[in-house]
């Protein structure tokens, strides 16, 4: 549940009547956060994010805000809260990001003008055991600032790092179209693959050969890639990057899509694969994935990775989807660690561009 207080002098405040917004067993809420989408906000819509820690993931709803005459907020149709009549702790819900991502917060760069940015800070805790960290002195860490923004449908916010991150971009390696054969792993040389940003836009998919959907798997989109992970061999998919990877490929995190037809439609898939990402056996190597709101017969799928030797964080569709994995590798590290482009579908994937950067180290002030 969450409550509003008011004040016209940030000294004295009155509790609003009723709640503002709850949504049942979904456990104690964490961090909120609430924004309009743009200015001026009488004709905005606004945004209300909750850290649920059941779930230790951040959830958020799109909707609207009756202020002044009423001061509750009220979800969109399709974008009603923080659980659903699977799970609590759906997949299948609206999240900032569907790794490991919590505890965030926006703020507004630029205040409430026309060149104002809403900038989303977040926690990335540990996926080893509490005595590594416990002896090492310290855990967790800020994932890379990013840009949020209502997308262009409406229904959902879209992210990205915010620009300043490419003053940290050096040494860029570019691939020409290409086409990904069926079965094949394709390494990006001259680029440093502990420290990489790399985006990445397919072709134009040969959709008729899609696999059907089947009703079991729209459930949990997040179960779905733990099932299918970069190994299962389906026809359009798994594709897509394999970073922090050992130079025999023994040791890797896989970021790809999938592509389903669903009636008269398509679905697109997106996974973060960690059940390779090192091969000592004491880590935590949940797979994340998600479903991309995204049309393969009017738009190219896109993906972009940033790599920082234990973090990868992950943006599919241009900012629709983002999975943010902790991986510790025991192999593919600093200069072991490798890039590569894979397609372990039956089907070529043809690739529009691809580019990648070795990145600096930031200047902290």
């Amino acid at each position: 549940m969450a409550l509003l207080y008011k004040s016209s002098d940030f000294v004295n405040w009155v509790k609003a009547e009723e709640p503002f917004f709850s949504s049942e067993n979904t456990g104690m809420w964490e961090c909120p956060d609430f924004f309009p989408t743009h200015f001026p906000y009488e004709d905005s819509k606004f945004v209300l994010k909750v850290s649920l820690d059941d779930c230790k993931r951040d959830y958020y709803a799109i909707g609207s805000y009756g202020y002044p005459e009423d001061d509750v907020f009220i979800p969109d149709e399709g974008s009603v809260g923080f659980e659903d009549e699977n799970s609590v702790c759906s997949s299948r819900l609206l999240m900032f990001d569907y790794g490991k991502y919590y505890a965030s917060k926006t703020f507004l760069i630029a205040g409430y003008t026309p060149e104002s940015r809403r900038i989303l800070f977040g926690w990335v805790n540990e996926s080893t055991d509490a005595s590594i960290y416990t002896g090492a002195g310290w855990a967790g860490l800020q994932a890379i600032p990013r840009q949020v923004w209502l997308g262009a449908s409406g229904k959902q916010l879209v992210q990205l790092p915010v620009e300043e991150i490419k003053q940290l971009r050096e040494n860029q390696v570019s691939v020409p179209s290409a086409v990904l054969q069926a079965g094949s792993v394709v390494e990006v040389t001259g680029v440093m693959g502990s420290q990489a940003d790399v985006e990445l836009e397919f072709g134009d998919p040969m959709l008729e050969k899609a696999e059907e959907l089947k009703p079991e798997w729209t459930t949990d989109p997040q179960e779905l890639c733990s099932q299918m992970g970069a190994s299962v061999r389906d026809s359009l998919g798994p594709f897509g990057l394999l970073v922090l990877a050992s130079q025999d490929i023994q040791e890797f995190t896989a970021v790809f899509f999938r592509i389903f037809k669903k009636v008269d439609k398509y679905v697109v898939l997106m996974c973060s694969d960690q059940t390779r990402s090192s091969s000592n056996l004491d880590y935590d190597k949940t797979t994340y994935g998600a479903f991309l709101d995204a049309d393969p017969l009017v738009e190219k799928l896109s993906l972009r990775c940033l790599i920082d030797h234990s973090i990868v964080e992950s943006f599919g569709g241009g900012g629709k989807v983002c999975i943010t994995s902790r991986v510790y590798p025991s192999t593919a590290i600093d200069a072991e660690a490798h890039l590569y482009a894979f397609n372990n579908g039956t089907v070529d994937i043809s690739i529009s561009s691809l580019n990648a950067w070795s990145m600096k180290k930031a200047n902290i002030n």
